[in-house]
């Protein structure tokens, strides 16, 4: 959909946010519904977004949408970085660890093998804490690659 340069709500620090389109998990009170189809995006090759990641002096994020819901693109997308760049990735998700890593799809193996930080789980309006950094409800969780 976009890439915002300089955010800082998409992770620690001043960020690089490459939002896609296309979300199947259409969480009540998402705060980017207009993600949701995939229709409401441009698209953009592989090489104009990482030019852009290379053009910043910022760590980066995935965002959405759900990057999963487009995990070949975006698992390309994390492996150049990762070889091309010394940056750090975190990537938002609707899926929980646990569904992706059951659901055992090669491409979404390989995203999650290249980024750092994943943000996990369905935005749950009930559970919604503004108190809280660089999520939107209680049942999201920040986890480190390590715990992959």
């Amino acid at each position: 959909m976009d890439i915002i340069d300089g955010t800082v709500v998409d992770g620690p620090g001043f960020r690089l946010s490459v939002y896609c389109a296309g979300c199947s998990h259409r969480c009540h009170g998402c705060h980017n519904p207009q993600s949701w189809e995939m229709a409401n995006g441009k698209e953009m090759d592989l090489e104009e977004i990482l030019q852009a990641v290379k053009d910043s002096p910022w760590n980066v994020t995935f965002s959405g949408g759900d990057p999963f819901f487009q995990a070949e693109g975006f698992a390309e997308l994390a492996r150049r970085i990762k070889a091309e760049t010394s940056k750090t990735i975190w990537c938002y998700t609707g899926y929980t660890l646990e569904a992706l890593k059951q659901e055992n799809d090669p491409w979404k193996m390989e995203l999650l093998k290249n980024i750092d930080v994943l943000v996990d789980g369905p935005f749950i309006q009930e559970l919604r804490d503004e108190q809280l950094r660089f999520r939107g409800s209680s049942n999201q969780r920040i986890i480190e690659r390590e715990a992959f």
